[in-house]
């Protein structure tokens, strides 16, 4: 048995056509209709990843992006949004989402977004076996676990990638694209995707968010790491 996703939407047209492309592609797919049906799939069967549509009944996808990110497994999560709703996509990005795919969109691409995710979840790349430290921050990508003053982060996968990636290369400047890339694995996309990454990494591992130490921008290039340890 293949990996679990579970597609969340209450479209039953586009939900049957994105199930037959995941499970083609490998993976044991599971369905819900709306907000309060996810959360108790996702409490009964422990996905491996969410593909949510925002637009749900009831309770609507944005809150439950809200609480999937309460919860300590860290389940991945891959919104669908329609092509105007920048604002929506923003703070759904902001509430701990790894990925977004608007619609109308190609299913291979959203698989390919899904195995991203998913690949960069789990174990598949081959990180260093010591644990990358900068004083009281430490991030072993090993076991996937950052700590700041032994303390845990709750981290997003692409949160902990962006983290774990501007450690490997502390001092280096990055565009915006280079990390959309080189994180994210996008060749094209929406560069505010990395501005709002960077935003909530700053609230998690900056004394001070508005004047940050560790993740510095460089104007009219992107972002750097500066160690303080």
């Amino acid at each position: 048995m293949g990996q679990r996703v579970l597609v969340v939407g209450d479209d039953p047209t586009v939900s049957d056509v994105v199930c037959r492309y995941l499970r083609r592609a490998g993976y044991d797919v599971s369905m819900a209709a709306d907000g309060a049906a996810a959360l108790a799939v996702v409490a009964r069967e422990m996905p491996d990843l969410v593909v949510l549509d925002l637009m749900l009944p009831g309770i609507d996808g944005l809150e439950v992006c809200r609480r999937l990110r309460t919860r300590p497994d860290g389940v991945p999560i891959v919104m669908l949004t329609a092509l105007g709703e920048e604002a929506d996509r923003v703070l759904g990005l902001q509430l701990g989402a790894d990925d977004y795919v608007t619609k109308p969109f190609s299913p291979r691409e959203l698989v390919l977004r899904v195995q991203s995710v998913l690949r960069r979840a789990g174990a598949d790349a081959a990180p260093s076996a010591a644990p990358l430290r900068d004083g009281d921050l430490v991030v072993d990508e090993v076991r996937r676990v950052a700590r700041l003053r032994e303390a845990e982060l709750t981290l997003t996968v692409r949160e902990f990638d962006l983290l774990a990636f501007l450690m490997r290369h502390p001092g280096q400047a990055f565009r915006r694209a280079d990390l959309l890339e080189r994180v994210w694995g996008w060749h094209i996309g929406d560069q505010s995707t990395v501005t709002v990454h960077v935003r909530r990494l700053r609230e998690k591992v900056e004394d001070d968010p508005a004047r940050p130490r560790r993740i510095v921008t460089v104007w009219g290039v992107g972002y750097r790491y500066e160690p303080v340890g």
